[in-house]
C-alpha cells in the first residue's frame, strides 16, 4: 500500500536543493539574501500551520522571513497601510497575504494594491492574467503549482486525462484548472452547488479536492485506480489536521493518493521559496 502514497517530501527536497544552491551562489557574489514578508490576520489554525511550514522552509533555503500580524478585527485601512509599507520597503523581496481574508476585508480591493513584482502567490490580477494567458514572467499560485510538481515528480501525465477539481476558489481551484488545461487535460470544475457530485468525480482519472471540508471525499467518489490529490487542510475539534479526503477509506480504491499532512502542503512551501527566489533575481 505504501507505493500508493504520493508523499510531498521527496518532491520538496528536490526543489529545495536547487533553491539553496542558487541563493548561496547569489549571496557569495552579492552578500544579499531575499526576504519574504507574510501578512496574517487573526490566528486561524490553517494560517498558523502554513506560516510555521513556510518559515521553516525559508530558513532552510537561506531566505529571511518576517511576519506582519494583524488583529482579526483590523480595518481595511489598517490592512492596506501595512501592505503599502511592504510594497515600498526595498528590504522586502516578496509578500505573501494569507487568504481567504476575514469578512470586512475586501479582497477585490486589496488584490489591486499588492505590488505585482512582490506578489509571490499570484494574488494580483496582473499575475493572474499572465497565468491565464500562459505568460511565464509572472508569479504562479503556490498551492496549484505544488499539485503540478507532485504530478510531474511521480510521472503522472495529465494530457488527455479526465480531471475533476472540487473547489472553485481563486486561491486553488480556478488557477489549478487553467494550469491543467494548459497541459491538455480535460478539466471539470465542481463545487458545493454541483449536482450528482460523487457520480461526476467517480468518472475522473485524476481527482483533486480543494473544497475545505474534512474527510468529505469518500470511496464512492473515486474510480478504481484513480489518482487522488488532497489539497485540503482542515482540523477537528481536538486540533488534529486532516484533508478533504477520507484517506483510510479511499487509499485502497485509489491508484495513488497524497496524504495530509505530508502531501501537497510540503511542496507548496518549496514553491513559495522558489517564487521568492524568482522575485529576488528580478531585483539584481
Amino acid at each position: 500500500m505504501e507505493n500508493k502514497v504520493l508523499k510531498g517530501k521527496p518532491v520538496a527536497d528536490k526543489l529545495t536543493e536547487k533553491i539553496i544552491s542558487e541563493i548561496e551562489d547569489i549571496f557569495g557574489n552579492t552578500g544579499k539574501r531575499p526576504t519574504l514578508a507574510m501578512v496574517r490576520v487573526g490566528n486561524r489554525e490553517d494560517d498558523l500551520s502554513y506560516q510555521r511550514a513556510a518559515s521553516n522552509r525559508c530558513k532552510k533555503c537561506g531566505i529571511d522571513a518576517v511576519v506582519v500580524e494583524l488583529d482579526e478585527k483590523c480595518s481595511m485601512d489598517e490592512y492596506i497601510d501595512s501592505l503599502e509599507k511592504l510594497n515600498g520597503d526595498t528590504s522586502v523581496t516578496a509578500i505573501l497575504c494569507f487568504r481567504p481574508l476575514p469578512k470586512g476585508l475586501d479582497e477585490d480591493v486589496i488584490k489591486n494594491i499588492i505590488s505585482p513584482e512582490k506578489d509571490v502567490d499570484c494574488f494580483s490580477p496582473i499575475n493572474l492574467a499572465k497565468l491565464f494567458s500562459g505568460e511565464k514572467d509572472g508569479f504562479v499560485p503556490c498551492t496549484p503549482m505544488g499539485v503540478v510538481e507532485i504530478l510531474d515528480f511521480y510521472g503522472i501525465d495529465v494530457e488527455g486525462k479526465n480531471v475533476v477539481v472540487i473547489g472553485r476558489s481563486m486561491v486553488v481551484g480556478k488557477p489549478l484548472s487553467i494550469m491543467l488545461t494548459n497541459r491538455n487535460a480535460t478539466v471539470t470544475i465542481c463545487h458545493s452547488k454541483s449536482k450528482n457530485l460523487s457520480e461526476i468525480c467517480s468518472k475522473s482519472d485524476i481527482l483533486i479536492s480543494c473544497i475545505g471540508a474534512g474527510r468529505f471525499v469518500k470511496k464512492e467518489f473515486v474510480r478504481e485506480g484513480a489518482i487522488v490529490i488532497d489539497v485540503g487542510i482542515n482540523f477537528d475539534e481536538d486540533g488534529n489536521m486532516m484533508g478533504d479526503v477520507d484517506y483510510d477509506e479511499v487509499l485502497e480504491q485509489s491508484g495513488g493518493i497524497t496524504p495530509v499532512p505530508g502531501g501537497v502542503g510540503a511542496v507548496t512551501t518549496s514553491i513559495l521559496a522558489s517564487q521568492v527566489l524568482k522575485a529576488f533575481k528580478n531585483t539584481l
